[in-house]
């Protein structure tokens, strides 16, 4: 059900979209747990390392996916803002259509590309197929990706975050029980994983499909919606494109990270992959808070009530603040023994290198949920420019750290790569928050030209 966040209590609003997107995320995450379990515990750790070290190229076209589909919804949540309901379908249109377009071109320019990238990053020869065949399934099943993710992002620039999240939490369900199927009942190993993911794409999406049809009148686009004008398709790219490319330039800098790991051996790899699936669980409520503050500010700029995004920001803030605090405090004291369960209690030191990670990360997690509060309000407020710096300095950041502090330290040095890159990317976003903040003052609703 469509939910109007123009009205109500702001803490009270944000923090109920929020809850679903947290339990949403955390099955996610679930789905990464069994993933890295299954390939860890019945594969191996030279498995493990296999899929750990493609994360970067996949953090490259998902999260490109995600933050594009994210983005162009953007324009559906202030079109239903401003109580515009021709204008929703119109930009729901623009959404599906420009998130296939960009996805395909994704995925026929990094097919052929895969295989030298990995070389590039010296990928260990021992692991070299596995990791090929595994990112290559990864990179054909991306359009499936992106018309699922746009789906659920339309669904939940409504104000739904609970029907989007159980359309998500239905798909990625269907993903955990095909993976043992693929992985062990077929006999896979390392492409069933992959494979898994894929079939699991091509049901959720024609579920999520059908329900829109049958249950929200108000996406169902109409033939005459279809006939979309370019400005209308430029004024979605102009949001959607830019966010996908923060999220890649993000990426870019985990590549140049992951290059440097890779040079540490198997060990080092199996480490960091473990420890980042612990970790983002525990990042899971901040990234959530944020995407909340996305739809609220969306919402709220299309019916021209900007005062209320100010008192959102200051609630959010406090409560995603404190999940912060309390996510750090399980991972330096609990996170240990989450990855002994993945890799066994024989790999002592993968274990070890994988607590270090997490207590480094976990001790920044403040300035984390900082940077997604303020990233994604001016996102919300159809702002590109800032959030696209900050992702910039996110790749300086992890670029220096694998240049300089990987080469001195080795892998406690990757460790503070997060860290540098959530201070050096939440420094401009809060610069520009403070700025904006000045001109949040109420008036008309937002009639989109």
């Amino acid at each position: 059900m469509a939910k109007d966040m123009t009205e109500g209590s702001p803490w009270r609003l944000i923090l109920f979209f929020a809850l679903p997107l947290i339990a949403g995320n955390m099955v996610q995450q679930m789905y990464a747990f069994a993933d890295t379990f299954l390939v860890g515990r019945f594969l191996g750790v030279k498995a493990l390392a296999a899929v750990g070290c493609t994360g970067c190229l996949m953090f490259l076209m998902i999260g490109f996916v995600m933050g594009m589909t994210t983005g162009l919804a953007i324009k559906t949540g202030q079109a239903f803002g401003a109580k515009d309901e021709e204008g929703v379908r119109r930009s729901a249109a623009a959404c599906v259509v420009l998130s296939i377009i960009m996805a395909a071109g994704l995925t026929l320019f990094g097919l052929p590309l895969i295989r030298p990238v990995l070389t590039i990053l010296d990928t260990p020869p021992e692991i070299f197929d596995d990791a090929v065949s595994f990112i290559s399934i990864i990179c054909a099943g991306v359009p499936l990706m992106s018309l699922f993710a746009m789906q659920t992002n339309l669904i939940r620039a409504l104000g739904d975050s609970r029907l989007a999240t159980m359309m998500l939490s239905g798909g990625l369900i269907i993903n955990i029980i095909f993976e043992p199927i693929f992985i062990l009942g077929f006999g896979l190993g390392v492409p069933g994983a992959a494979l898994a993911t894929a079939a699991s794409q091509v049901l959720a999406n024609l579920i999520c499909f059908f329900y829109i049809r049958r249950h929200i009148s108000l996406l169902w686009i109409r033939r005459e919606d279809w006939r979309l004008t370019k400005a209308e398709l430029f004024s979605h790219a102009r949001i959607g494109f830019p966010m996908g490319f923060q999220s890649s330039v993000v990426a870019l800098g985990a590549i140049i990270l992951q290059g440097a790991l890779n040079g540490l051996g198997p060990q080092s790899i199996a480490a960091y992959a473990a420890a980042q699936r612990v970790d983002a669980v525990a990042v899971m409520p901040m990234i959530s808070f944020g995407m909340a503050m996305a739809t609220y500010t969306a919402q709220n700029f299309g019916a021209r009530r900007l005062s209320r995004i100010r008192e959102g920001v200051k609630s959010c803030v406090l409560m995603s603040g404190a999940f912060s605090v309390l996510a750090a405090a399980f991972n330096i004291l609990c996170g240990g023994f989450v990855i002994e369960g993945f890799v066994g209690a024989g790999e002592t030191e993968v274990v070890a290198m994988g607590k270090t990670f997490l207590v480094v990360n976990g001790l920044c997690y403040i300035v984390l949920s900082l940077l997604f509060i303020f990233r994604f309000t001016l996102q919300g407020l159809g702002q590109t420019a800032v959030p696209t710096f900050a992702g910039i300095m996110e790749l300086l950041m992890r670029a220096l750290a694998a240049i300089f502090l990987i080469d001195r330290f080795g892998y406690l040095g990757a460790c503070f790569a997060n860290p540098m890159a959530w201070v050096g990317a939440c420094v401009p976003l809060l610069i520009a928050y403070w700025t904006v903040k000045k001109t949040l003052h109420d008036g008309p609703p937002a009639v989109e030209s």
